[in-house]
């Protein structure tokens, strides 16, 4: 962690304020929690002009300084964009409580009664790059589930997300939670002192490029929950409807090639490949998208030859590998060797076949005849989804309201003490009671 400086004492100040804030936010009722999220969402839309002319700032300059295509479209906050994400917070505000549930109900003996409860995590810190419409995901989330959140938007989004901001906090300021439960970083040193935040973080999620990932992986013990790459998969079987599968695939990868649920390579069974690629081909050439194919593609009208590389490379752009396999066993053989475990389809009239496929990839999501781009908290009825998590533990795949809370145990008794169960002279029942 030699590279990650130590908070200065104004970091240190605002995340104390924002710890503060989150431990009475905890301490909230479901309708207090609710009415702040409708104040933001009220707040976002009386303050949309300035939200609009602060991102075409963002993009004049960015666009002058050379920033990638991917990014500049993640970048882009329209009105059209800017209404959804703030539909979204009046969605997650409606979503049930994920609060005080209980989950487990037990009287170890008479009088002595144990609950496991959910609670919230306390203050999560987020770093993210260009999406300024993910500083209002995260921040209705994290009020909605009792925490504060410190969050960390790229440079490029910088006056878009100030306006979003100004505005979330204005709207906290008029309900009955504190403004200090959200706070926002704007420098690249205050972002990398946040790793070293352990004590009043509890947990770190970085949404963005590899590298930015991988960094904060490796410079900070406060937990994290992300994922590095988005090497999404769509395997074409031999029983697949061909309509269908180009429609699903087409869609895949052009419907927004930024995003890390669009796919980056294409496979496709070889008995149905020359019928396949003769309707696809022209159908990706329409959505303008280049495809980069092994030996046998090439050979049946993709143009530019696919190098090793191009398995492994997350484009975020309208380029597509394309490779033909055997059968299901090597489709699922390639993923493993290169996929992320972010979202993986298959397309196959043949149930079976869609249930081995569903069966055997270890990956978050897990498809069958549909679009990789459901991969997404708001399509899966979250409301938002504060990123995505690869890893085999829970949370995985879009995490939502469920994804920020934990639980806690909690015993009542009557005097109870473990001596008497060490002696015999007491016994535990072990009587699970209603939820």
């Amino acid at each position: 962690m030699s590279n990650v400086p130590e908070p200065s004492a104004a970091l240190l100040q605002r995340a104390a304020a924002v710890r503060r804030a989150a431990v009475d936010l905890g301490q909230t009722d479901d309708s207090q929690r609710a009415l702040a999220l409708q104040a933001m969402a009220d707040a976002l839309t009386d303050r949309a002009e300035t939200i609009l002319a602060a991102n075409r700032q963002d993009l004049e300059r960015s666009a002058a300084e050379g920033l990638a295509p991917a990014l500049m479209a993640r970048l882009k906050l329209d009105a059209t964009k800017l209404a959804a994400a703030i539909d979204g917070v009046r969605k997650v505000a409606s979503l049930s409580d994920p609060l005080g549930c209980r989950q487990l109900h037990r009287e170890l003996d008479q009088g002595l009664v144990l609950e496991r409860v959910s609670v919230p995590l306390g203050v999560v810190g987020v770093i993210f790059e260009a999406r300024p419409d993910a500083v209002m995901q995260i921040a209705s989330l994290a009020i909605r589930s009792g925490n504060g959140a410190l969050l960390k938007g790229g440079s490029e989004a910088r006056c878009t997300n100030e306006a979003v901001m100004d505005a979330l906090q204005a709207g906290l300021a008029a309900s009955p939670v504190s403004a200090d439960a959200l706070a926002l970083l704007t420098t690249r040193q205050e972002s990398l002192a946040l790793l070293r935040l352990d004590g009043l973080v509890d947990l770190i999620i970085p949404r963005g490029s590899n590298e930015l990932v991988r960094f904060i992986q490796d410079n900070t013990r406060i937990p994290v929950l992300g994922h590095a790459d988005g090497i999404c998969h769509l395997y074409v079987d031999a029983a697949a409807d061909i309509g269908k599968a180009v429609r699903v695939a087409v869609d895949s990868k052009s419907q927004y090639p930024a995003a890390c649920n669009a796919i980056e390579t294409l496979l496709v069974h070889r008995s149905i490949a020359k019928p396949f690629l003769a309707a696809a081909l022209p159908a990706f050439a329409a959505a303008g998208v280049q495809l980069r194919g092994d030996a046998e593609s090439v050979a049946l009208g993709v143009t530019e030859p696919a190098t090793e590389e191009d398995w492994s490379t997350e484009y975020l752009d309208l380029i597509l590998a394309v490779k033909l396999v055997d059968g299901l066993e090597a489709a699922t053989d390639h993923i493993r060797s290169y996929g992320s475990r972010h979202t993986e389809v298959i397309l196959t009239e043949d149930p079976q076949v869609a249930d081995r496929f569903l069966a055997a990839v270890d990956s978050a999501g897990v498809y069958h005849n549909c679009s990789s781009r459901f991969a997404d908290g708001f399509r899966y009825g979250f409301g938002a989804e504060v990123g995505i998590s690869t890893q085999t533990l829970p949370p995985r795949g879009p995490v939502g309201l469920e994804g920020l809370v934990t639980y806690r145990y909690r015993l009542r008794g009557e005097g109870h003490i473990a001596a008497d169960y060490a002696n015999g002279s007491h016994h535990f029942s072990h009587t699970d009671l209603p939820l």
